[in-house]
């Protein structure tokens, strides 16, 4: 008979260190480590700068003070400035300007482009390649190249095939109303081919025996375009928006290497009144808050936006 103290002993089940080591030892075998260098990142170069805005909006700080002190300043005094409304007008008519024409410009090349693949046709590729040449262009660049265009010099391009068209020359840019026209074709013209790439791949997922039943019920081609292009284009087209508007919204040196906001303050948008803000008038605070409305503005839209998306049905 086997004694029972020279029995082997059962193993012990592993000892625990209570909730903590259990909760820290599944945060450990989690993803949070490999997401913890991300997750710092983008709070150093996005969330702090954010937080930082929001600090110098409540203060009355210059570039070149030493000393600077929390005060309604800089808020109080864009509440009560007349120049303010003159601003938001001028954002508000080039941003809906530009983001439709980028919108319906973007989206006739792209069925232009599908519709020349279906048929098989040559030059679709030069096509695509020349609308994506000028989005590639650097933005300061592309208001220095419409500049050159829009001169109202001897040498101005669009100015001189009018004078051999036998039309009278156009103040492009001296005139206030042709400025921000001048602006939005600019800023159209260089941001058409991101409309263009996401909708010509929205196009390409839209099945086409949808448009073969339409041809055999005797649809005309609008018909084809309203009921059935548009409402599969609908995701696509909201998406495109959004992010379009941002980058509207935020763009200033386009219209600052064009016109400079000018003549007087024809042109000048919101993002180019909180640079001149900053990086001419070096006040800090004041520019501060104007990058705030302007953040805040642009939340506003996306917001609103992103509630005419299709929600997905559980």
């Amino acid at each position: 008979m086997t004694d029972t103290a020279t029995r082997p002993i059962a193993d012990a089940p592993p000892r625990t260190t209570g909730a903590r080591g259990g909760v820290a030892a599944r945060l450990a075998s989690g993803p949070l480590p490999w997401l913890l260098p991300a997750v710092a990142m983008l709070g150093l170069f996005y969330l702090y700068p954010v937080i930082e805005a929001v600090r110098l909006a409540f203060t009355d700080a210059r570039l070149f003070d030493t000393e600077t002190a929390f005060s309604m300043r800089s808020v109080s005094s864009l509440a009560g400035s007349s120049t303010l409304g003159t601003i938001l007008r001028n954002t508000l008519s080039y941003t809906v300007a530009s983001v439709v024409g980028q919108i319906a410009l973007g989206l006739a090349i792209a069925l232009l482009v599908v519709r020349a693949e279906r048929a098989r046709l040559r030059g679709t590729l030069v096509l695509r390649t020349i609308v994506l040449a000028a989005w590639v262009i650097p933005a300061i660049a592309n208001g220095i190249i419409w500049q050159l265009l829009f001169s109202e010099a001897p040498f101005g391009a669009i100015n001189s095939a009018l004078r051999m068209a036998g039309v009278a020359p156009v103040a492009w840019l001296s005139d206030p109303g042709n400025a921000m026209l001048s602006a939005v074709i600019a800023t159209i013209w260089q941001g058409t081919a991101y409309s263009m790439i996401l909708l010509y791949a929205a196009l390409k997922t839209i099945d086409t025996a949808l448009y073969e039943a339409a041809a055999i019920d005797a649809a005309r081609p609008w018909e084809r375009f309203w009921f059935i292009t548009l409402p599969h284009l609908r995701p696509a087209l909201l998406v495109n928006a959004i992010l379009i508007l941002i980058m509207t919204l935020n763009m200033f040196d386009t219209i600052l290497a064009l016109t400079g906001g000018g003549p007087g303050r024809a042109t000048e948008i919101l993002s180019l009144y909180a640079y001149g803000t900053v990086f001419q008038n070096f006040e800090l605070g004041r520019g501060a808050a104007l990058s705030m409305l302007l953040l805040v503005i642009s939340l506003t839209l996306t917001a609103l936006l992103t509630l005419l998306l299709p929600q997905e049905r559980r």
